[in-house]
């Protein structure tokens, strides 16, 4: 089991604003430690502030939540929070501390391209997100409000990847579903188009991250 954070570390955590996401505490061992553990990073320009990133925000909202191991830093990627990408076999729990980690971890994400995308755009995916495809995409869907499928993969949007180095595949039965997930995905930055699978008919969609 993976250290929780430290009473100090806890504090700093705390310190940030809810908002942005700014540490406003800390001194620089404390915070090179969060840094280390995917719960903060240094952004590149004076001057040089540190920010949560999206563990480092649930972390903040959810107590007595271990922390992120320093070997699966950025902690965007790590299994402290995963957005649902439909047809999950043991799903997380849903209810009100759900809502909250899903927009907690949108925030940050937001917070994350207005600090790494080099005009400060926060309206299209940043670099972490085009790494991590599958979750970004599935991140703006739960963050939106839209059902995921359930474990016999009906019931709601699954999200996929595809043999495309920058597009997933999300799959919903309904095609008002289908459509509801694509103006979701055009409004949080990527281009989508609809298609039709060769062997089942099914309509489903396909997403990339929007460059400009």
């Amino acid at each position: 089991m993976t250290r929780p954070p430290t009473a100090a570390q806890r504090r700093v955590l705390d310190s940030a604003d809810p908002v942005t996401g700014r540490l406003r505490g800390g001194t620089e061992t404390q915070l090179a430690a969060l840094v280390k553990r995917g719960l903060a990073f240094r952004h590149p320009r004076p001057p040089h502030d540190h920010f949560l990133t999206p563990a480092g925000h649930r972390i903040r909202e959810t107590a007595d939540v271990p922390a992120v191991p320093a070997e699966r830093a950025p902690a965007a990627e790590s299994g402290v929070f995963a957005a649902r990408i439909g047809g999950e076999e043991e799903p997380p729990a849903g209810g009100p501390a759900r809502l909250r980690e899903v927009r907690g971890a949108w925030e940050g994400l937001v917070e994350l391209r207005r600090m790494t995308n080099p005009d400060g755009a926060t309206d299209r995916p940043c670099g972490w997100e085009r790494t991590h495809l599958v979750q970004a995409a599935a991140l703006a869907l739960e963050a939106a409000g839209h059902p995921p499928a359930g474990p016999d993969g009906t019931g709601g949007y699954r999200v996929r990847a595809t043999p495309q180095p920058e597009a997933v595949a999300v799959h919903r039965p309904d095609a008002e579903g289908l459509r509801a997930c694509a103006a979701t995905l055009e409004q949080g930055g990527w281009q989508v188009s609809e298609h039709t699978d060769p062997r089942t008919r099914a309509r489903y969609l396909l997403a990339s991250p929007r460059r400009t």
